[in-house]
């Protein structure tokens, strides 16, 4: 059975649920994979808590064990912020707790050549704790859009689907994806949980789709579930 950590946010968790659902689509219910959802909506917010720690460690353990005691095989925690924590976290786990930055570090290295251009479109927070650049700097050159743009593109784009409003956090996310583009990035990680939802729900993006440059850790995470999840 697949542990979902979820609630950082709750649109992300469902998001990656009905990811999982669309990849091992059954004929029957039965052909579903057996998953627990729980949604920790009350985990502290990852962003203001950083320098308070523990706080957030508590409550991810805290959740994490009900996911152990239930007889999960292993956890998946569809938030890319929440990563800060995984080593610590782990630590207290008696179950694998899957790293999406390491995840999505592996795909792109398997797909990209040594020192190509990364883009990454993320949460500041994700920005400031570096969970992607632990992986990525050796490799790769990360690049980010410019200060204002994420204040008026990124930051924006993901309040708005945390509120139900997909429509205008896609439109919110244009301006930072064609600077991306226009570096010319190899690949852009869509690093917060809520951009895929912005993104892939509308047709505005076709062209950048086609070319495959977006990376969704949120899908490439639920793939990599269904393959630990099929070896049981």
């Amino acid at each position: 059975m697949i542990g979902i950590l979820g609630g950082m946010g709750t649109q992300a968790g469902l998001d990656f649920c009905n990811k999982l659902a669309l990849l091992n689509r059954g004929k029957t219910d039965q052909q579903y994979p057996l998953f627990i959802l729980y949604n920790k909506s009350n985990i502290p917010k990852r962003p203001e808590n950083i320098k308070k720690y523990y706080n957030v460690l508590k409550s991810l353990i805290k959740g994490s064990l009900m996911l152990q005691k239930n007889n999960c095989k292993f956890i998946v925690i569809p938030c890319n912020t929440a990563h800060y924590w995984h080593e610590d976290l782990q630590k207290k786990i008696k179950i694998p707790i899957l790293s999406m930055p390491k995840e999505v570090y592996l795909h792109t290295k398997k797909n990209c050549k040594k020192n190509s251009k990364i883009g990454i479109l993320c949460t500041e927070a994700t920005l400031k704790t570096g969970v992607y650049n632990k992986y990525f700097n050796k490799s790769y050159k990360l690049v980010s859009p410019t200060k204002s743009l994420q204040k008026i593109s990124v930051n924006k784009a993901i309040k708005f689907v945390k509120m139900g409003k997909i429509k205008l956090a896609e439109k919110a996310i244009r301006p930072a994806v064609n600077e991306l583009v226009k570096m010319k990035c190899k690949k852009i990680i869509l690093g917060c949980t809520e951009l895929p939802i912005a993104i892939f729900a509308y047709k505005s993006f076709k062209k950048i789709k086609k070319s495959k440059v977006f990376i969704d850790p949120n899908l490439l995470l639920a793939n990599i579930s269904m393959k630990k999840y099929l070896r049981k």
